[in-house]
């Protein structure tokens, strides 16, 4: 699995966004039979909310770092490889190819990029940490 793929399993199915996009009970069988026929009751799940799954995973790491801006705080909170061949591979998964390797620069363009990536597969992602 790719290394952004890895990115999204640990968010989009950490238990904290798995909670919450999870359709709601219905109170009797009866009801559940009703519901299923409806075309109504059917409905997409919610969009993961990125932000929310990755500050509570910070708060079990004891703060988490930067990860809300740093690409390599980011890694580390999803237990991932941040090393800059991981980084590297990343930035050529994604296209990111802004500055040298390993630089601020890129890795500011990496962390936006992931972001964006999280956003466009159903991630809900605040302005905040789009850049």
């Amino acid at each position: 699995m790719s290394l952004f793929g890895r990115i999204m399993d640990k968010i989009f199915h950490h238990p904290a966004a798995v909670a919450a996009s999870a359709p709601p009970v219905a109170p009797t069988a009866a009801g559940s039979a009703a519901l299923a026929a409806s075309p109504a009751a059917q409905a997409t799940a919610a969009p993961v909310d990125v932000e929310a799954v990755l500050m509570q995973m910070a708060e079990a790491h004891g703060g988490g770092g930067n990860w809300r801006s740093s690409i390599v705080d980011l890694l580390k909170l999803l237990d991932l490889d941040s090393s800059l061949d991981a980084r590297k591979d990343l930035a050529n998964e994604l296209g990111v190819h802004v500055g040298a390797d390993g630089t601020a620069e890129e890795n500011i363009a990496l962390h936006k990029a992931v972001m964006a990536k999280l956003a466009a597969n159903g991630g809900k992602v605040p302005d905040s940490l789009k850049g």
